[in-house]
């Protein structure tokens, strides 16, 4: 379990220093090309900034949802193993 949490902190690590120099070489491609109106730099910079506040958005809900869906099934899981244990403790039952 531990081991895991290293890898999560090395890979996180690793995918923001990626995010982190993507936006510094977009940002100095926009600083170094002269020949686009300032007005295009902005209207490119807000909606790379915007696509990755949604990526951000649509990974999270995944998680979410896969989170989510983890936690019924063990619920389900634990329902089911405690009908099990009272079925064949049960002196009642035929089983």
């Amino acid at each position: 379990m531990h081991n895991e949490n290293n890898d999560n902190t090395l890979i996180m690590t690793l995918n923001g220093a990626g995010v982190a120099l993507a936006y510094g070489l977009l940002a100095i491609s926009l600083w170094l090309s002269t020949e686009v109106p300032l007005a295009t730099k902005g209207y490119w910079a807000m909606g790379i900034l915007l696509l990755t506040i949604s990526l951000i958005n649509v990974v999270k809900y995944r998680f979410d949802h896969r989170s989510s869906s983890d936690r019924i099934s063990r619920i389900e899981e634990a329902r089911n193993e405690k009908l099990l244990e009272e079925a064949l403790n049960d002196p009642k039952s035929s089983v």
